[in-house]
């Protein structure tokens, strides 16, 4: 029968001939990365369980959130994966070489056709060259290490087309950025996305790169492009090797087929606090800005550094602005330096940075403080992603266009003059109280408890489980800080009961892939979260670690109040509000779900 290109790839590193949406089968990884951010956390569980590796060829580390070696925690977290890929002899991509998935692809580790996952949440960016990456957790990881499979439920897909000719003022990130408005969030969330169009004929590699990369900000498992034959000599010149690029059935079937005009696309930005919330630059412009920052693992291409040069040459940035600029890989960073790309960098004043996920991570620069506004090139500005300030997202242009005026603007609108300060704000972080965690270990499949309901959508695990406590490994220690970056509910851990279930919106648990986000639940002896939908990366964690996640389509469910006692059967999916009587239908576990919760989890 014909298949999708997701279809195609994932049947062909499974032991099935084809393979259909819903089906869950057991996938073949070419190569395993993990990060110094949740690195560790994977030699723990390798250690803990007594686990081998599987193809020691086929596993590395990538050193990308903390390459600058500058904050204690990651720099031990760091050493524990040095020595452990010392002792294993598995290849390591030190704190010198740049963002993982990117390598993956610019060292050859991954080519049209091939499978990957890492610890990173945007791995699959990879889909850039038609290939299947994933961002999981470090349990998923670690039996990725030890297995050299993962299990993985077959995704429907949707297909795009674009049609018409990109206009001359619109770039990659624009192109997303429409996209992002048009989908929001959540529309195709766990969808397989395939590209199509004369329009993608003039996509580069940067360009595919850029628009991949937020695929996880648009709820989709990947964002696919079928390898053309400039990608498909781009990778077998850099992986040096003889493979088969795989692409869709011209019959195969998709569950959304669009056509969008891509004519009537426009220079956007995404506003402070959600990436889909976009606009015309227009909207934005005249906002003042205190930083800009030019990278990520989205805009952090050598098109992008040299779309930057070209406007910051013979410029500078305006007075109290900071803008920092971090090329993706190291090889981009030198590639600067030779084509004297530095120099303009420094001469208009910019902070240069060694090759990194800078403003992304925790551990690199991009951050931003309280009341600073903040125009970045990355893929995500959540509250408290960047720091504590506010984040709008733009292309390279638009952000060095910015960074020249001392105010949102586009590159024709670049003032003589920059505008300038008037009086800062600044303002006080409250303390937090620590609670003492506990854990529920009973794996019965009938749970009851005291709900608390969080009536909000889109709740990112950087709301859940903030980036600065990423260094923490030890489970006690998480649940003290559960919600304490979500508005209304920081002091959710102290109010919180062991034996609680939490009753949520859509799309929860979107954004990264922190195992923390599900852990310092567990942490706080919290048994269950009911949600209208899960983000994909946040629902395998879940799973694996043996915490139950249940689906609920009406999950603002009538009749249900703060402090109601349900009783849910996970096998059933049938929940009951035992004040009431009222009851209601949601999805029971998979027989795999059930499987690894009767286990207590994916390694046990």
């Amino acid at each position: 029968m014909a298949m999708t290109l997701v279809e195609k790839i994932l049947a062909a590193h499974s032991e099935c001939n084809e393979v259909r949406p819903g089906e869950i089968v057991d996938i073949e990884i070419d190569s395993r990365a993990a990060r110094d951010f949740g690195g560790a956390n994977v030699v723990k569980n390798i250690r803990d369980f007594n686990l081998t590796l599987e193809d020691p060829a086929k596993t590395l580390f990538t050193f990308d959130c903390n390459p600058t070696g500058s904050d204690q925690k990651y720099a031990v977290n760091q050493h524990i994966c040095r020595l452990f890929a010392r002792e294993q002899g598995i290849g390591i991509y030190d704190i010198d070489a740049g963002i993982g998935t990117h390598i993956l692809m610019d060292e050859g580790h991954v080519y049209p056709g091939a499978t990957a996952v890492s610890t990173d949440s945007h791995a699959n960016i990879l889909g850039a060259i038609g290939a299947f990456g994933q961002g999981m957790g470090d349990m998923d990881i670690a039996a990725a290490w030890n297995k050299g499979r993962v299990w993985f439920k077959i995704p429907p897909s949707a297909k795009i087309n674009l049609i018409g000719k990109i206009p001359y003022d619109v770039s990659s990130k624009d192109i997303v950025l429409n996209l992002l408005k048009l989908f929001g969030a959540s529309s195709l969330l766990g969808y397989s996305i395939e590209i199509y169009g004369k329009a993608v004929d003039s996509l580069s590699l940067d360009d595919r790169i850029t628009i991949s990369s937020m695929a996880t900000e648009m709820g989709a498992i990947i964002i696919l492009f079928p390898p053309s034959k400039d990608i498909i000599d781009y990778c077998s010149i850099h992986s040096g090797k003889i493979f088969e690029a795989l692409y869709a059935d011209p019959d195969a079937f998709y569950e959304k087929n669009i056509d969008i005009d891509v004519t009537v696309f426009q220079p956007m930005v995404s506003r402070p606090g959600e990436p889909h919330d976009t606009v015309n630059v227009t909207e934005a412009y005249g906002r003042k800005i205190d930083s800009a920052f030019i990278g990520s693992c989205t805009n952090g291409r050598m098109s992008d550094m040299v779309q930057a040069a070209a406007i910051l040459k013979n410029r500078k940035v305006a007075p109290g602005v900071v803008l920092k600029i971090v090329p993706a890989t190291d090889a981009i960073w030198k590639q600067c330096l030779k084509d004297g790309l530095i120099e303009i960098f420094k001469n208009a004043g910019a902070l240069v940075s060694n090759a990194g996920c800078a403003g992304c991570a925790a551990g690199q620069v991009g951050q931003n403080g309280t009341g600073e506004i903040t125009i970045s090139t990355g893929n995500r500005n959540f509250p408290g992603k960047q720091g504590k300030g506010s984040v709008y997202l733009a292309s390279p242009a638009i952000v060095a266009a910015s960074s020249i005026a001392g105010y949102i603007t586009t590159p024709d609108r670049i003032p003589a003059a920059p505008t300038v300060f008037t009086k800062p704000e600044s303002s006080l972080q409250a303390g937090k109280r620590v609670t003492e965690p506990t854990k529920i270990t009973k794996k019965d499949s009938v749970i009851e408890g005291r709900i608390r309901i969080i009536q909000k959508d889109n709740i990112d695990t950087d709301m859940i489980f903030h980036n600065r406590y990423l260094a923490i490994t030890d489970i006690k220690e998480m649940g003290q800080y559960t919600f304490d970056n979500l508005k209304g509910f920081e002091d959710f851990a102290k109010r919180s009961e062991p034996g609680d279930i939490v009753i949520t919106g859509k799309n929860f648990g979107c954004g990264s892939s922190r195992q923390q986000a599900v852990d310092c639940f567990v942490s706080l002896g919290i048994q269950a979260i009911i949600a209208e939908s899960f983000g994909a990366i946040y629902e395998r964690n879940a799973i694996n670690a043996a915490f139950p996640v249940i689906t609920c389509k009406s999950s603002g469910m009538i009749g249900l109040n703060e402090g109601d006692q349900i009783r849910i059967n996970l096998k059933t999916g049938v929940i009951e509000n035992l004040s009431t009587k009222n009851t209601y239908a949601a999805e029971p576990f998979s027989d795999v779900q059930f499987e690894v919760y009767q286990k207590g989890g994916l390694l046990m």
